[in-house]
């Protein structure tokens, strides 16, 4: 994997002739400022000026698995039975849909696609969901549940969808788990690395606490 980082030497140039050229009054104060505002890395080290491949696939295949386990937990409010089921699943909405938010900035931020389209799916809860869905073009995915299991899901009620939900989701959240550690092993940037860490930390409280409501 490369690292890629901006040229701070050609934007220093730049700027030192540009105040040469035009001297030390406002024509040179605003030039600078132009220059600057093209080049923001030459006097600030933004969080997201270093990142690699590994950081980039962090990005790009959280987004859709958080955007599958908002899915999921948008079912509580109609489907679930217990408080506690619909509380969980109000708290991991709220926190996944920030993540969304900011790690779609990075990619923005870094030139590189924002995924739009659902990706080959790896799921499997044994006794509750169907078979994992068939393989398709695209990387895989840990934790992803497939269509014919969010049908299933979509279809249960009351004490059935709370069990069912609550097993789907710490499968969900393991694949997550898998993707933050690999981040924080593989990948570069401080942003990146600082939210696979919060991630983990949060999806294995959470884990732990569906386990306990299972029992």
């Amino acid at each position: 994997m490369r690292t890629h980082q901006p040229t701070h030497l050609s934007v220093a140039v730049a700027l030192t002739g540009a105040l040469l050229l035009t001297g030390c009054g406002a024509n040179s104060q605003r030039l600078a400022a132009a220059v600057i505002s093209q080049h923001p890395s030459a006097t600030s080290s933004s969080p997201t000026t270093r990142f690699t491949d590994a950081d980039v696939m962090f990005a790009q295949q959280m987004i859709p698995h958080h955007q599958q386990a908002i899915r999921m937990v948008q079912l509580a409010a109609s489907h679930a039975q217990s408080s506690k089921v619909k509380a969980l699943a109000a708290k991991i909405s709220g926190e996944q849909a920030s993540e969304i938010k900011t790690m779609t900035g990075w990619l923005h931020a870094w030139g590189k696609p924002v995924p739009t389209a659902m990706p080959r799916m790896m799921s499997s809860v044994p006794g509750v969901m169907g078979s994992p869905a068939p393989a398709t073009s695209g990387p895989s995915i840990p934790g992803m549940m497939s269509e014919a299991e969010m049908s299933q899901l979509m279809s249960a009620r009351g004490p059935n969808f709370d069990g069912m939900f609550l097993q789907m989701m710490i499968q969900h959240h393991e694949g997550a788990l898998e993707m933050a550690k690999t981040e924080q092993v593989e990948g570069v940037n401080p942003a990146a690395r600082k939210l696979a860490n919060q991630i983990e930390v949060a999806q294995t409280a959470e884990i732990a606490q569906m386990q306990q409501m299972l029992r």
